[in-house]
């Protein structure tokens, strides 16, 4: 059984730092803009168990005119359930969410390895590859949802 639902930020922890943070402090996790009203983050949970995060903000990237902007954080599955759906399947229900948002354009900094993940769902690269220092490389990708 799998259900997704909204969490708390510190929640995500436990999920951001096996699979985007690991080897670093947990403090690490904590990003900027994890606690106010506008962010959102939320689990996948299979049986009870949490094994996917994504979070979403308020914030704008200048690349992009539209005005109605939230980016995509912290979005991760626990390796050992990767590749079997679920990360599509949490994005998914998200997406759905942001529909209620008249002309909401999704953004986010996508790791390289993953583009072919978002490619699949729709998203598209705008610029070049860039690098975030101790993290690596990354593209910015978008969608209109």
């Amino acid at each position: 059984m799998h259900t997704i639902k909204e969490i708390a930020a510190a929640d995500t922890f436990s999920v951001r730092h096996p699979v985007l943070r690991s080897g670093k402090p947990i403090e690490s996790c904590h990003f900027d803009g994890d606690n106010l009203p506008t962010t959102h983050h939320y689990g996948l949970f299979s049986d009870e168990k949490l094994i996917g995060v994504a979070s979403f903000f308020k914030n704008r990237q200048t690349v992009f005119p539209e005005t109605n902007q939230v980016q995509l954080r912290g979005m991760a599955i626990l390796e050992e359930f990767q590749g079997k759906g679920f990360g599509e399947l949490l994005l998914k229900y998200c997406e759905q969410l942001l529909k209620d948002e008249e002309n909401c354009l999704l953004w986010f900094n996508a790791r390289s390895h993953a583009v072919g993940f978002y490619k699949k769902l729709g998203y598209q690269i705008k610029g070049d590859a860039f690098e975030i220092k101790d993290i690596g490389t990354h593209f910015i990708m978008y969608k209109n949802v």
